[in-house]
């Protein structure tokens, strides 16, 4: 395997003359100038996500329910002259990575690792969908934590995907350019998740959940605005990191898919009835596939609670919350300590109902809190950490957001 190319050195250091240029925001917009040498034609953002419901149900082709979060990823972008695609990031401390597009391919001897390879891969899959993407210059930044579970890789394969489509001109619908994001992930950066994320990012509005059918991929706007009843929501990055692209997720998703063909169907999603769980011999396997299928149960329920005008469903969408952890943590069997204690301690303090997030094995809690609880809910997830002589967990604020977007120029 080879390493990219060497950048070019002297007063252009990126090859940046072929670029052209317009003023971004300061922090990213700094950073492509002190990496690059002049100045941003765009800057693009695209949010990370937080699941509400529906967890390794996506590849099963069921239900989820995420949601944008205000957390996510800033790219400043320029074109190129020439096919090369550079790429910094604030929080990689190296130097820019440099790759052809012309020679860009899973597998090809200029293969990209690391976190390059979602950029990257975004401008292979435009190519192979058969857009035609400039070279560009790409400056990258992130408020998301890494390996949080709160799609961090998806944010920055949108917020490229946007960059490079709208430096070429192009108008690609959003869910196609979803599906490309996804294929960046799976067949170039060799991770095999499902849609939802890119969907999350790209699709997603303020104030409301996406509903999302992962097998005809309709979606819909499902209003979600915990603080108009007096509600919150808690990220709790348990700082346990995690990494998809490790064997135990892929376990999970060939799991499933030999419990859909003992069952005979082609996924998990075409479970309608526990009973129907009965027809698996396999414990673990009949595991799994009841986890699938009640959460794709509470997906339903959730939205049900949340579009009812009966009243306040937030301490039911509380209680299933809780449920899908226990879920994930005995049937599944994704979840990890830091996790356990976390939602263990802010149902203690008060919370209406704590999960955990994300891939599994590491990453996030995501607690549903009245207001008056969110303080005790913090103080007591810091003081259990504390105890197991853990470092102590970053608590953010997770508010339904906005999709990726191009930001407006300062």
């Amino acid at each position: 395997m080879t390493g990219p190319a060497p950048l070019p050195r002297g007063d252009d250091p990126a090859g940046l003359a072929a670029c052209g240029g317009g003023p971004g925001p300061p922090a990213v917009g700094e950073l492509f100038r002190s990496r690059f040498g002049g100045t941003a034609d765009g800057v693009w953002f695209a949010p990370g996500r937080a699941n509400l419901m529906g967890e390794h149900t996506d590849y099963n082709e069921g239900y989820v329910l995420p949601f944008a979060l205000g957390q996510g990823i800033t790219a400043a972008a320029a074109r190129r002259a020439d096919q090369r695609l550079v790429l910094c990031s604030a929080q990689e401390p190296g130097g820019a990575v440099e790759v052809s597009l012309d020679g860009l391919a899973p597998g090809h001897p200029q293969r990209v690792t690391g976190w390059a390879a979602y950029p990257a891969g975004v401008a292979w899959a435009l190519t192979a969908a058969g857009y035609q993407v400039p070279g560009a210059c790409i400056a990258i930044d992130s408020d998301v934590p890494a390996g949080a579970g709160l799609s961090s890789s998806a944010a920055l394969e949108c917020a490229t995907a946007l960059a490079l489509t709208e430096l070429a001109g192009l108008a690609v619908d959003r869910r196609e350019l979803a599906a490309i994001a996804r294929r960046a992930e799976n067949d170039f950066a060799g991770v095999p998740s499902g849609i939802m994320d890119q969907s999350a990012s790209l699709l997603s509005r303020r104030g409301h959940a996406l509903l999302l059918d992962c097998r005809s991929l309709e979606s819909s706007q499902v209003p979600f605005d915990p603080a108009a009843s007096g509600a919150r929501l808690l990220l709790i990055n348990t700082r346990a990191g995690h990494a998809l692209s490790t064997g135990e997720y892929g376990r999970r998703r060939a799991e499933c898919e030999q419990a859909a063909r003992l069952l005979g169907v082609p996924s998990l999603r075409y479970l309608t009835d526990v009973a129907e769980l009965d027809r698996i011999g396999d414990p673990l396997l009949r595991r799994r596939a009841r986890h699938v299928l009640t959460d794709d149960q509470r997906v339903l329920a959730a939205v049900g609670w949340l579009t009812s005008a009966s009243g306040d469903g937030y301490p039911e969408i509380g209680r299933l919350l809780t449920q899908a952890h226990l879920s994930l943590r005995d049937d599944f069997e994704i979840s990890w300590p830091h996790a356990d204690v976390a939602v263990e301690a802010a149902l203690a303090a008060g919370a209406l109902g704590a999960r955990m997030i994300g891939g599994g094995f590491g990453g996030s809690v995501l607690a549903l809190v009245r207001e008056d609880a969110a303080d005790p809910v913090r103080a007591a997830v810091t003081d259990a950490f504390a105890r197991h002589s853990w470092s102590a967990p970053q608590i953010l604020a997770a508010v339904p957001s906005a999709s990726a977007r191009r930001v407006a120029l300062e």
